[in-house]
């Protein structure tokens, strides 16, 4: 699949413009042919190109001012220069200066079409490349989603037949249960994959900005369209666009997504042309799709169009055997990012116990907050249950049906001792401000705990040290 879409090409010669035009949209690629160089930034300034091929000696503006100039307003603009004979030395500085090459006058119309393709594998070699620098996503299978349930196996099997075909994809699944995750991990394993993931949450962007975010806009759209902008249908070309929430995109932004999923093509707001995308979409939705479609609030064709496969994201609590082995990969993962001077080795078995009674309505995201916090409070090599949230200690256990009839009586349920501990906390802290006169350090050593535990806890009880320190 091509990489390269659009192409601008910045010649004074009529005959070379009309050649390259009609040789280059032969080969599937959006040309738009100008004559001089002031001509060109001003359409680069209207539109986002993929490839600027221009000669090298034209009026008004060079092709090496052109090349400069261009390079510094849009630093991921591919340039290719042409060169008559006499003008080898100009187009071998252009080189020099960022162009990726040049070709000689009189030339082939092949010769461009080569150059392009050349262009195109460096770009996608240069892409992986960075990708895998960046730590990425595990290519291996299950590389980076945990779990040994049936439940996520089932998901996983699902995820590997759909990764090699272009099918669009619906994740549906509660919050917090990792939707963004298996959408990457279709991408990871596709042909795509070199190529951009982009994720957008339809719900964070107002519904004014919308559809500038997906299509991109053209220079003067609207008040403070000063530029062209790319969209992120642009942006993910040739890759993986996810649409996480897409139940929330207002009605005039969804005839648009049909257009592009029938089509191949988009149309940034105020701009006449279509450009055409080559783009895998993957939508998410938290939200019952089909009775938004029965309330007028979601396009019934859009619906369909986007759930031609659904995906069922399981919630935590259907998988409650990987509880324990995505709480410690948290916790290893959190001993680094808070730099423990004395790592937490794993769950006693009191706490790994709660963890796993726990309903998680938060799911994933919950549990990776719990640990968070209690890598944060731990004193020992053990997370033990008090330095875990509040809520798992009241949470009721499931009976061995999944019911709780003929279960013993749960903590919290009419002799509340998570209130009684909380109490009990927050007045020995008091206290100890209070001896030590605010001093938190040695708060902190009286209370026998770490200065980072006492600050935390200070800071969830709302408690002042000076207003203490004033008392004692």
């Amino acid at each position: 699949m091509s990489l390269f879409r659009t192409i601008l090409v910045a010649d004074d010669e009529p005959s070379i413009r009309h050649i390259l035009t009609l040789v280059l949209t032969d080969k599937g690629y959006d040309v738009r042919a100008v004559a001089d160089g002031e001509e060109a930034l001003r359409e680069l300034a209207t539109r986002d190109y993929d490839v600027l091929v221009s000669d090298v000696r034209m009026p008004r503006k060079d092709g090496l001012t052109l090349l400069r100039e261009a390079q510094a307003a849009h630093p991921a603009l591919t340039v290719v220069v042409m060169s008559a004979y006499g003008s080898q030395e100009q187009a071998l500085e252009a080189v020099s200066a960022g162009a990726y090459d040049y070709v000689q006058k009189p030339f082939k119309p092949e010769e461009i079409v080569f150059v392009l393709r050349k262009a195109e594998e460096r770009e996608r070699l240069l892409r992986e490349n960075r990708r895998l620098k960046q730590g990425g996503l595990p290519s291996a299978p299950q590389g980076h989603i945990l779990g040994g349930s049936e439940s996520l196996h089932a998901l996983l099997k699902q995820v590997a037949r759909l990764a090699p075909v272009d099918t669009t994809v619906l994740i549906s699944g509660e919050s917090g249960t990792g939707k963004e995750l298996i959408a990457r991990e279709l991408h990871t394993r596709s042909p795509r994959a070199a190529l951009p993931f982009v994720a957008v949450n339809c719900g964070a962007i107002p519904g004014g900005l919308l559809e500038s975010e997906l299509f991109g806009h053209a220079k003067g759209a609207f008040t403070d369209a000063r530029t062209a902008k790319r969209g992120l249908f642009s942006e993910a070309d040739g890759g993986t666009l996810f649409l996480d929430e897409v139940g929330e995109l207002p009605l005039p932004a969804q005839v648009k997504l049909l257009r592009v999923l029938q089509e191949g093509e988009i149309r940034p707001v105020g701009e006449n042309r279509v450009e055409k995308v080559d783009v895998r979409v993957v939508a998410a939705t938290l939200r019952d799709l089909g009775k938004l479609v029965e309330k007028g609030e979601f396009r019934e064709d859009l619906y369909y169009r986007l759930n031609v496969v659904n995906v069922r994201v399981p919630p935590l609590r259907e998988r409650r055997e990987d509880v324990p082995l995505l709480a410690n990969a948290f916790i290893h993962r959190f001993n680094r990012e808070l730099n423990r001077e004395s790592p937490v080795e794993g769950l006693s078995p009191e706490a790994e116990a709660l963890l796993s009674a726990y309903a998680w309505p938060g799911n994933v995201r919950e549990l990776e907050n719990a640990m968070e916090r209690a890598v944060l409070l731990a004193d020992g090599p053990h997370i033990l249950p008090s330095n875990l949230p509040e809520r798992l200690w009241a949470a009721p256990a499931p009976g061995p049906t999944g019911s709780n009839a003929g279960a013993m009586p749960q903590v919290g349920s009419d002799l509340s001792l998570k209130r009684a501990i909380r109490e009990l906390e927050e007045s020995y802290i008091r206290l100890a401000l209070r001896r030590t006169k605010g001093n938190r350090t040695r708060a902190a050593e009286v209370l026998d705990i770490s200065h980072r535990a006492l600050l935390y806890k200070i800071k969830e009880y709302g408690i002042d040290p000076d207003a203490e320190a004033e008392r004692s």
